[in-house]
């Protein structure tokens, strides 16, 4: 989140030039824009007081200026601090920082500024953190916040992820996997959206399904070994932790897991975690197989993964250290 903002403060001095001419060299405008520069600096050092005092001279001489009521938000947001929740005059900032980051929607409405879109975007995002559930706790003012930005930007799959985190939250279930499915939707051809819906039916408890999302971002990914690992590693995952799992399935599952493994394997046969999950996953179907010969010929094959999982290993460190 800071490095975001780092790079937003980088823009500060282009903004301040591109603005300028929006209050026609006014005496008001060009007092604003000093204000914003100075609080701007402020902001950029941490100094979020400061940053706050300057930035409120800065509306005071133009209140429509939406880029001030951004950063205004943002610096009583950074004021916050959780260890103190509690104290009227910590709490007291939350508050102030909605105010503001509401505010910067609104301003930034109409503005033809280059970046405004973006800043609008990133007051929408900071204002939904606001009412949630670790700040203010509030979703039936999160939820709206969360649709207007749908609205804003229909056609952006993060939004609808968005509010599916927020539903989550509540336990509505039902509408989380809905939001979810419907970022998919709007973009099928990303493989994030079926990525975070994995991860979603993970925390479900929803393994069958978790996998077949994993599976459907690797055919989407097919030259990203790290997609097909991942698959491999929550095969090995499942039958490592889940002792309810038959044998007959745990097979399975473990044959799947090595299917994805050598796939990530195909793509880059140096790629040393799918190498080792290999392993791992060979070892296991070996204790689970009742031939002898059969598991002798597994630990073997797992062996010698294992060796060259070693001699991986040294290259690669060999490589960083020189």
């Amino acid at each position: 989140m800071q490095f975001r903002f780092a790079r937003m403060i980088v823009l500060v001095a282009g903004l301040a030039v591109a603005t300028s001419a929006c209050g026609k060299y006014s005496l008001s405008s060009i007092r604003s824009l000093k204000a914003f520069k100075d609080g701007a600096t402020l902001y950029q050092k941490g100094d979020y007081p400061g940053a706050a005092a300057k930035l409120e001279e800065s509306l005071s001489f133009n209140p429509d200026f939406g880029f001030s009521y951004f950063y205004l938000g943002n610096s009583y947001d950074n004021m916050y601090r959780p260890v103190r929740k509690g104290e009227a005059a910590n709490d007291a900032l939350l508050p102030k920082a909605a105010e503001n980051y509401r505010l910067a929607v609104d301003k930034l409405a109409g503005s033809e500024e280059p970046q405004a879109a973006q800043f609008r975007k990133l007051a929408f995002e900071y204002l939904i953190a606001i009412y949630g559930s670790d700040k203010l706790d509030d979703f039936s003012k999160a939820e709206p916040v969360a649709r207007e930005l749908i609205a804003y930007e229909p056609n952006e799959p993060g939004n609808y992820q968005l509010l599916a985190r927020l539903y989550e939250e509540q336990g509505d279930y039902e509408q989380a996997e809905a939001m979810f499915l419907k970022a998919i939707d709007v973009r099928p051809d990303a493989p994030l959206g079926h990525q975070l819906l994995a991860h979603y039916y993970n925390r479900q408890g929803e393994f069958d399904k978790t996998m077949e999302e994993f599976a459907k971002r690797a055919e989407l990914e097919p030259n990203n070994p790290e997609a097909w690992h991942t698959m491999g590693h929550y095969y090995y995952e499942k039958v490592y932790r889940d002792a309810s799992v038959p044998r007959e399935r745990a097979i399975e599952y473990l044959k799947s897991g090595m299917e994805a493994e050598d796939k990530a394997l195909a793509i880059n046969p140096d790629y040393f975690e799918a190498v080792t999950y290999k392993s791992l996953l060979l070892a296991m179907q070996a204790n689970r197989e009742r031939s002898p010969a059969e598991q002798k010929r597994l630990l073997a094959e797992a062996a010698e993964l294992r060796e060259r999982a070693v001699a991986l290993q040294n290259k690669q460190g060999s490589t960083v250290n020189n």
